[in-house]
């Protein structure tokens, strides 16, 4: 029984994110669009929870679903859109070529080296203390966390730079 509903839950997630997925890439109004990444990350979240791993959860919703969509909706503010807040310019053919051939290449690949090298799933999974979480974090990968916080800085610093020099050029 507990299985059948792990299932189910999986296939919610699975269905939450692709759903905002689709809206995040086919919205042309940018704050829908917004709205479709954060419903993603929420799914990411539910996955995490689903794999008994509450602490990452929660860090995807804090990191993820609190700055990174604050900080993309504060660049969106910033950008100019047409008047109800859609994108003027319409996508030609070769543009949605191009965005089609770019999700199924990873998607064909992955698929193909998933399916042909299964994994055994494990019985129960291991436990990870939040101590030793923030052992492994702050010991032998710190790099990897410092990284990350220097990534998302720039990413910051480069969201909000592409923001003003649009802003300047109109």
């Amino acid at each position: 029984m507990m299985e059948i509903l792990a299932y189910a839950a999986f296939g919610l997630y699975v269905l939450i994110i692709a759903t905002g997925g689709v809206i995040a890439v086919a919205a042309r109004n940018l704050v829908r669009g917004l709205v479709g990444l954060i419903m993603t990350l929420f799914g990411v979240a539910g996955m995490y929870l689903l794999m008994a791993a509450p602490v990452m959860a929660f860090m995807q919703l804090l990191i993820y679903v609190g700055a990174v969509a604050v900080l993309i909706f504060i660049a969106i503010m910033l950008v100019r859109t047409g008047p109800d807040g859609d994108e003027t310019r319409s996508r030609s053919a070769k543009e949605i070529l191009y965005a089609f051939l770019g999700f199924a290449a990873p998607a064909i690949i992955l698929g193909r080296v998933i399916i042909g090298n299964p994994v055994e799933s494990v019985s129960s999974p291991t436990v990870v203390t939040v101590k030793e979480l923030g052992k492994g974090l702050l010991g032998p990968y710190t790099l990897a966390f410092e990284l990350i916080s220097v990534v998302l800085l720039v990413a910051m610093a480069g969201a909000v730079l592409v923001a003003f020099e649009r802003r300047l050029s109109k």
